[in-house]
């Protein structure tokens, strides 16, 4: 399991100054809506010359039609990324172009599709989609693989259920960890770093509970510690 964290600080000098205190360590990180429109593609030229190994998931949830997601999946796939995501609701016409686009390319980053927000609650998803989330992402979750997609973004709550009715080897990518008994913030379905191992979770991703705390390297060290802890 890998420890991915959020970018979305105030500023990119914030990010910037976040990640140079924890540079050493084997992380993923996540470029969010909010900074890729504000800092852009540079950005992630910046991160990489602080750490060339850093690994980058660009998290833009596209979510159009079948022939712009594919066309801007290869704008996507042309930037030093390693993974990148789009709505599952966007349909297999959709998902399945996007990977016959990247495929070109030598090495083209994992792109995975989001099934349920972990914002929603599930009366608030069942308004919308007219079922409950678990159901519901098994489902986006069946269809991305038929289309070729590498794995799901999900909670932890469906993370198990997806590998099992899938494969092992289908990624699942959890946001709304909490470690240590941190704050639930604006997240509804939440879980601790334990649950998501449980759950056989392949990335994780926290972001407030390291950037507001006083020393965000000595916790980025818990939560790998508690990541690679044998139970």
């Amino acid at each position: 399991m890998k420890l991915c964290i959020a970018l979305d600080l105030n500023s990119k000098k914030d990010n910037l100054n976040l990640i140079k205190k924890i540079k050493t360590k084997d992380i993923w990180l996540k470029i969010g809506l909010r900074s890729f429109v504000r800092d852009g593609k540079d950005f992630i030229d910046e991160l990489k010359q602080i750490n060339p190994n850093f690994k980058i998931f660009l998290d833009l949830k596209l979510y159009d039609i079948p022939n712009t997601m594919a066309t801007t999946a290869y704008e996507i796939a042309n930037m030093n990324i390693d993974m990148f995501n789009i709505h599952a609701s966007s349909g297999y016409k959709a998902m399945n172009e996007v990977m016959n686009t990247i495929k070109e390319f030598n090495n083209p980053p994992l792109v995975l599709s989001v099934t349920a927000l972990t914002s929603f609650d599930n009366d608030t998803f069942f308004s919308i989609y007219n079922d409950n989330i678990k159901s519901k992402a098994i489902s986006f979750a069946k269809l991305s693989y038929k289309a070729g997609i590498n794995g799901v973004v999900c909670s932890v709550y469906e993370s198990l259920d997806i590998k099992q009715k899938i494969s092992n080897d289908f990624i699942t990518l959890t946001p709304g960890i909490r470690p240590f008994d941190t704050s639930k913030g604006d997240q509804k379905r939440v879980a601790t770093i334990n649950e998501a191992k449980k759950n056989l979770s392949n990335f994780i991703v926290i972001g407030r509970p390291i950037y507001q705390n006083r020393d965000p390297y000595k916790i980025v060290c818990d939560i790998l510690d508690e990541i690679n802890r044998v139970n």
